[in-house]
Formats: C-alpha cells, structure tokens, sequence
C-alpha cells in the first residue's frame, strides 16, 4: 500500500524493523556510502531528519523524524569494523551519530580527504567530485530544503539519493587511484584524526581554538578563553547556535578591548544593541 503523498519506489525507511532489514542487508558488504540531512540554523545541537545509505546493490533513504523509529541498527552498522563507511566531508556526519549514539563510526573513508591527497585540490565539494570524477552534474535546487518537513518530495528523494550513489563511483574510483600512487596511507593518517572523539570534544574551556582572533597578548589571550567558554556554555544549556549568543568576532572584540562595566561593554560597535543589559 502506497503512502499518501509519496511515489510508488520512493519511500522512506520509517520502520524499526524495516531499518534493521536493510543495515542487515548493508552489513554484508565491503562498503557502505553515508550521507545525512539535518537542521542546525536555530539549535546548538544538530537536528537529524534524514539519513542516506548505499551498498554496491542499493539505495535507502532513512526518515529519522518517523515516529517510533528506533535508530540502533544504524548505530551497528557504523560500528561494525567489517565494513568501510564512506563520507565526503564527514565531520559534521560523524558529529551526529557521536551526539547521538556516543559512537564514532570506524573505519571510516572521506572522498574529500582523498580528493585532496589526490590532488584535486583542497577541501573540494561534492558536486565538484561528481563532476571531475562521474561527469554528472548534480540538481543543487534541494540543497537548502527543509528536511524537517513531510512528506518529503521526489526532488529531495532525487537529491538525497544521488549523495549516496555517486558517492559509491567515486569511493571505488579514488581508492585504485590511491593504490596506484601508494598513497593510502596518506590518507589513512588522516582519518585518526577523524575518528578521534578529541575531535568531537565541547569541552568549554577549549572552545576559543576554533576561533580566528587577533589577539597577541596573555592577558587578551585569557580573556578570549573565558569569553568563549562562557558562550559555549551557554549556547550548550539554552540549545541556541553559538552565533546568536554572540558572534566570533565579538568574543575577539572583548579581549582586546576588555570593558570593565556595562557602559563600556554597550560601547563595543559589534555587540547587539542592548547586549550589555540582558542577563
């Protein structure tokens, strides 16, 4: 029976037990591609809407929003050391299901690490790879799309899908290429990094190293630390994006200038109007 709204062949995953069946049918596999689609423009943690996977043999769309779905057999997979989990640009991937799952999917293969090892050049994206490695191009128009919303239409189903299936022609066509060349483990060292959940800390007191600052003196340097510590916390506890507590350059702006009260922190041209009033 077809669901309303939703092409015959073009139905999501939204059961436990058929996510099971699938991760069954994935898990006997050399490799696995992995994409997923979520939301994070108004929250600190990523939200998961929608998870894509494809096996030599198929494709699958997840619907990680379906009521009563219970993700754990997705969690195996990832777990499971017999078979390769292949991303491009995996850390925010990877980020998910380690909030999620506290679980680091392993191993893992990144087409744009390889790509760049490979000389493709750095950071290349996917629709760049897709093109350079498949000639195809890739329909764009459903990158910004509201996953969260249902049920999901065929331009997202096309859009979703091709993450993962072009992903499998590049995966197989980087790695003969890195054979060729002996340069595997190249790029294996750089997935300890990405397998690392050092990677993944949000630990407060460190989170001052992702930001670029101008910064040069100790005392600047201290404030930088406390005043990124505080924004992380708080964008932790009130589940906000860091940028809406206050923005980078704000942070970097405090530590040079390091106002000593309200009226000389209201001062700061790059602080919201009415910041220094505000809890």
């Amino acid at each position: 029976m077809q669901r309303r709204g939703y092409v015959a062949g073009m139905e999501p995953i939204i059961s436990t037990d058929a996510l099971a069946a699938a991760c069954e049918r994935f898990a006997r596999h050399p490799f696995v591609t992995v994409d997923t689609e979520f939301l994070r423009e108004t929250t600190f943690w990523p939200k998961l809407c929608v998870v894509q996977l494809a096996s030599p043999e198929e494709a699958v769309v997840v619907d990680a929003l379906a009521d009563g779905i219970d993700l754990s057999p997705l969690y195996h997979l990832m777990g499971d050391h017999r078979v390769m989990k292949v991303f491009h640009a995996g850390r925010q991937d990877i980020e998910i299901i380690w909030h999620l799952a506290r679980l680091i999917p392993h191993p893992v293969f990144d087409t744009q690490v390889a790509a760049m090892v490979l000389g493709y050049g750095d950071s290349i994206s996917y629709d760049q790879l897709v093109q350079r490695v498949c000639g195809q191009a890739i329909d764009k128009s459903s990158r910004f799309t509201d996953w969260s919303r249902r049920p999901l239409n065929k331009a997202q189903f096309d859009y979703a899908l091709a993450d993962v299936t072009h992903l499998r022609d590049i995966y197989l066509e980087l790695t003969a290429d890195l054979d060729t060349r002996g340069r595997s483990e190249w790029v294996g060292e750089e997935m300890h990094l990405l397998t690392s959940p050092a990677t993944y800390d949000q630990n407060p007191e460190t989170a001052w190293t992702r930001l670029k600052s101008r910064v040069r003196k100790p005392r600047e340097l201290a404030v930088l630390v406390e005043v990124a510590a505080w924004r992380e916390r708080e964008a932790h506890a009130r589940d906000m994006p860091r940028g809406r507590i206050i923005k980078d350059e704000v942070i970097g702006e405090i530590a040079i200038q390091q106002p000593q009260s309200p009226e000389k922190l209201a001062e700061l041209r790059s602080l919201p109007k009415g910041f220094e009033r505000s809890r």
